[in-house]
């Protein structure tokens, strides 16, 4: 069963809509949200990873498109330079996610690239910028 990391961005006037609900009841696909910002008043913005059949995955996106959402597959990651690291821990204290964190007892800084939501907040934190934005392979 395929997992994919995808963007969701849908106008106000359907963020009130239960489209998650739809992928999960209708098209029987498992839904794990990674990063949302949803407002009534405001585009709303969610960042995904769908996981199930690809005749349900690709009938379950066409539903979204059909109800004005706009698919983004996710083409950007964190990469760390783990030359360039000094294992001050800085990134580890904001990361929303718990990508980044301390070993314990090597006090070294992990990055575990599968719990990235791509949030970027590490990016402006880190005082050597050992960690960068990859754009579909390239940095």
């Amino acid at each position: 069963m395929p997992s994919r990391k995808i963007v969701l961005r849908f106008p106000s006037q359907i963020v009130d809509k239960p489209l998650i609900y739809h992928l999960v009841k209708d098209y029987e696909l498992m839904v794990n949200v990674l990063k949302a910002n949803v407002n009534p008043f405001k585009e709303g913005f969610m960042v995904v990873e769908l996981s199930g059949e690809n005749d349900k995955y690709e009938q379950g996106l066409s539903f979204l498109r059909e109800q004005g959402v706009r698919i983004d597959h996710l083409s950007e990651n964190i990469v760390r330079n783990i030359e360039r690291c000094t294992h001050c821990g800085a990134c580890t204290d904001i990361c929303p996610s718990g990508a980044l964190f301390i070993s314990r007892p090597s006090m070294e800084v992990i990055f575990d690239d599968e719990k990235c939501v791509v949030c970027g907040v590490c990016l402006k934190t880190c005082p050597v910028k050992a960690i960068e934005v990859n754009f579909n392979g390239k940095q």
